[in-house]
């Protein structure tokens, strides 16, 4: 018994065990933050195209109200079609 007791209390031994399992959260956490951020970027992705078709919605009823006529769906399909991460990638 004094043997595992003298082991238990040997500071390289504990030392090593706690880096471990730092290491072992830290690359746990890691890993949950990256799924996260990419899943964050997807449905913000999701939520800018879905704005982007609703203010060309809202410019042909503007449009249309100013008498300046146009295709319906037109001007949602050409700014809807557009992303600004697509855009990015381009310059």
């Amino acid at each position: 018994m004094s043997n595992l007791s003298s082991l238990l209390r040997h500071p390289l031994l504990n030392t090593s065990v706690l880096m471990t399992a730092i290491g072992g959260a830290t690359y746990n956490l890691r890993s949950h933050h990256i799924y996260n951020l990419e899943e964050h970027e997807a449905r913000m992705d999701e939520l800018e195209g879905t704005l982007r078709g609703h203010i060309g919605y809202i410019e042909e009823a503007l449009d249309r109200l100013e008498g300046k006529g146009g295709v319906k769906g037109a001007k949602m399909a050409e700014i809807y079609g557009k992303r600004g991460r697509d855009e990015k990638e381009q310059q």
